[in-house]
């Protein structure tokens, strides 16, 4: 018997608590009832695996079994728990080993479980922000409608000057045993559904819930640096759960207004468009460019192509790894649609002074190889 219950999960007493949760999910998604119907054996070896990880993964259980107390342990010169010939099977010394497992599994006697309490939900909304707003952080009030802790009852679901009762059923354990033999499935109780206490008198409030619809305002913290979309965990701000049961958590997502001057990079940089003038671009010279926190001046250097980047670093949004990102300046060349007839004597001017060079003549010399 001191390596029965490894053996069901087909592992070793040195199995670790991962290794002992994997081998159960493999072997009871084999052996579930929903996959096997009307399969007895299936069924039985159900029960059998599931039993086996109750013990073991159990810290407490499993050293005990470990240790031979759930059995009365082993004696000497080949004597089982309960004296010589034990080794029958179906029983040890003639003792039903349905009543021993019964016991260890909350049948007849076992200690109680606990109740179980139904935790509340998650809730989930949306804040708006503008773009300074997320690259510098801000605190945003939310409104929340939610099932809150019913002010009448306190969250127990009983009317003033009453208390919930033990459920009779159950005794209050908030489980039932089911199964025959060896081992045994507990579920929650169908009368009271896991919670091990029922309302004979409910709150006229609540009608026995312990929640009633409120509407609650939060304030945010949101970090500097967050995007369109990150999301905020606040703890324990979701709905409460129900009969004093603990509370589940509010999710807020951050919806970012665009800039009409910068736009977001997906390695956490800033990009920004900067038109340049031609004479600019031909000749270089000193340019004010937009920053978040005001302006700063660039070189342009002499020769400058459409769309060449500068970059000024530790200029952009927060990282969260810590620093700042930077500011990427895109230099587009800025060109005159309409020209008066003194731009165009101008212009021509420039080509005749550039001897009139082609500069397509390299690309279609290649293009003709």
């Amino acid at each position: 018997m001191a390596d029965e219950l490894y053996k069901t999960l087909g592992v070793s007493k040195k199995a670790t608590d991962e290794e002992i949760k994997k081998a159960y999910r493999k072997l009871a998604r084999k052996y579930h009832p929903d996959r096997n119907p009307d399969d007895k054996e299936a069924e039985e070896k159900f029960k059998e695996i599931s039993a086996a990880h109750d013990v073991l993964s159990d810290p407490e259980k499993r050293k005990e079994y470990d240790a031979g107390g759930m059995f009365g342990g082993f004696g000497a010169g080949g004597q089982g728990p309960f004296g010589p010939g034990t080794g029958q099977a179906g029983g040890f010394g003639g003792v039903d080993l349905g009543d021993i497992f019964g016991s260890v599994f909350n049948r007849g006697g076992g200690r109680r479980a606990q109740p179980q309490q139904v935790r509340g939900r998650d809730l989930e909304t949306e804040v708006q922000l503008t773009f300074d707003q997320a690259i510098n952080g801000a605190q945003i009030s939310v409104t929340v409608p939610k099932a809150s802790r019913c002010t009448t009852c306190h969250g127990s679901g009983a009317k003033p000057g009453t208390s919930p009762t033990t459920c009779p059923r159950c005794e209050g354990r908030g489980v039932e045993s089911q199964g025959q033999g060896l081992f045994s499935i507990s579920q929650p109780c169908p009368q009271c559904g896991g919670a091990g206490q029922v309302i004979e008198d409910p709150c006229p409030t609540c009608g026995g819930s312990g929640v009633t619809q409120q509407t609650k305002r939060y304030k945010v913290n949101v970090p500097a640096g967050v995007k369109d979309g990150t999301r905020i965990r606040l703890a324990g701000k979701g709905e409460d759960g129900p009969r004093g049961g603990p509370p589940g958590d509010l999710y807020v997502t951050t919806r970012v207004k665009p800039s009409p001057v910068f736009e977001r990079l997906d390695d956490g940089n800033l990009e920004v468009s900067v038109p340049i003038s031609i004479p600019e671009a031909l000749r270089g010279g000193t340019i004010e460019v937009p920053t978040l926190e005001g302006t700063k001046k660039i070189k342009v250097a002499p020769g400058t192509r459409h769309g060449a980047v500068q970059r000024i670093r530790g200029e952009g949004p927060p990282r969260k790894s810590g620093g700042r990102g930077d500011i990427r300046y895109r230099l587009e060349i800025a060109v005159p649609q309409d020209l008066s007839e003194e731009q165009r004597k101008a212009v021509d001017e420039l080509a005749e002074t550039l001897n009139g060079g082609d500069p397509r003549a390299e690309l279609l010399r290649k293009a003709r190889r």
